[in-house]
């Protein structure tokens, strides 16, 4: 058998061209898809940023409760302060510790009403990041059902063309052992130069099968003679002529 270099230059065109036909093929599967695996990505990504506000807004209202909790604490501290000086007021022996009492009483009573002032102020930041959390929780909820709805759909067109898939994935991998590492490189960076994946394309009319500019009738012909890898000097395709192919494969 002879070895990839040693091959003519009509069987290296018929190589190319075999194997654009299997990757086409491979293309129209990719199209039967169409964008689910990238909205089912896309689902999935956005599903992960809003788990991540979740847990930022969770850990946010947690952080308010605690402070709300410290409050409530000082305040109870400051009461039982108050009655502890009121107590004492009813035992005092002159004016000085009558004042110093009197003086402790008001500022645990204006501790008592900041802490009322931060209590509320709080509670407002609350409610509006546990509304903003039951929010996200519901758009969190409609994201896996459209995910889970994508996949579902995803995987039936998956069920009908896997076996074909995988079938022409190892005629594709076959066919690229018969062609040279450098055209190979070549082959798949025009593929993914064009939305249609066309690198090899035929000579239809006198034009270009894939920019279907005019082809000089002087280029047609060496074309057609299979001597050389003739490339479209508009767009790059390998131009191949079908016609030619056949009957030097007869």
């Amino acid at each position: 058998m002879a070895t990839v270099k040693e091959k003519s230059i009509a069987e290296r065109l018929k190589a190319l061209y075999d194997l654009q036909q299997i990757d086409s093929k491979l293309d129209s599967i990719a199209v039967l898809k169409g964008e689910l695996p990238m909205e089912v990505s896309d689902l999935e990504d956005d599903i992960s940023g809003i788990q991540m506000r979740i847990q930022k807004h969770e850990a946010s209202i947690n952080d308010v409760e605690t402070e709300i909790s410290r409050h409530n604490s000082n305040i109870k501290e400051s009461e039982l302060l108050i009655s502890k000086y009121e107590k004492q007021l009813d035992n005092v022996k002159n004016n000085r510790e009558f004042d110093a009492l009197t003086k402790e009483v008001g500022l645990q009573k204006l501790e008592i009403q900041l802490s009322q002032k931060k209590i509320r102020e709080a509670s407002v930041t609350n409610e509006s990041k546990i509304e903003s959390l039951a929010q996200l929780k519901a758009k969190l909820e409609q994201r896996i059902k459209d995910v889970e709805a994508k996949k579902v759909e995803l995987q039936k067109i998956i069920e009908k063309s896997e076996k074909e898939e995988a079938k022409l994935i190892k005629e594709s991998d076959k066919a690229r052992k018969n062609i040279e590492d450098r055209v190979l490189l070549s082959y798949d960076k025009i593929r993914k130069t064009y939305r249609n994946g066309l690198a090899v394309v035929t000579v239809s009319r006198g034009a270009c099968g894939g920019c279907f500019n005019r082809i000089p009738p002087q280029l047609q012909i060496e074309i057609g003679i299979m001597k050389n890898i003739i490339a479209c000097e508009h767009c790059g395709r390998v131009l191949i002529d079908e016609k030619a192919l056949l009957e030097d494969a007869e």
